[in-house]
């Protein structure tokens, strides 16, 4: 599923660097958000988005580990057997986050949640905070990716 307006990150007049991935094995929702925030963390340290350099760095490493809880939370609520993987690549412009599951059903934005109730807002946080997501089918189920320009060069940046 590709979202309107939302597409994945072209980076123009400048090629990728070698893609690197990071590969965490979840097999269920117990303790699957904070494992896969940790991961993410120790990705993004070895990366160099941390310990941040400028304020804007920080915040994107904050959206980043936002958004990866969000959609480890949304497999753990609504896949059967919760999460299967989450995957971190990086290519030195663009981070892609995705996290693989059993239910083929894609996500959708859900009209505007309760703002006084929980649930409800993840995929807004993450349409807010991503420059590009979607899903697409994995196997018998899905895998739901996100899209976030490097931190690392602000004149890069496309938002």
């Amino acid at each position: 599923m590709q979202l309107p307006g939302k597409s994945p990150l072209p980076v123009p007049g400048r090629m990728p660097g070698p893609e690197q991935t990071r590969r965490l094995a979840l097999g269920g929702s117990e303790g699957a958000v904070q494992r896969s925030r940790e991961f993410s963390r120790e990705a993004l340290r070895s990366w160099h988005w941390l310990p941040a350099a400028d304020d804007e760095q920080q915040a994107v490493t904050e959206d980043v580990l936002l958004m990866v809880s969000e959609l480890v939370t949304n497999a753990c609520l609504y896949a059967p057997g919760g999460p299967r993987e989450l995957r971190l690549s990086w290519n030195g412009h663009r981070l892609r986050v995705e996290v693989a599951d059993a239910s083929p059903v894609p996500p959708r934005l859900r009209p505007h949640a309760d703002p006084g109730r929980p649930g409800g807002h993840g995929l807004r946080v993450v349409d807010r905070l991503a420059r590009a997501w979607g899903s697409l089918p994995e196997g018998e189920g899905k895998l739901v990716w996100l899209e976030v320009p490097s931190p690392l060069d602000h004149r890069g940046r496309l938002r």
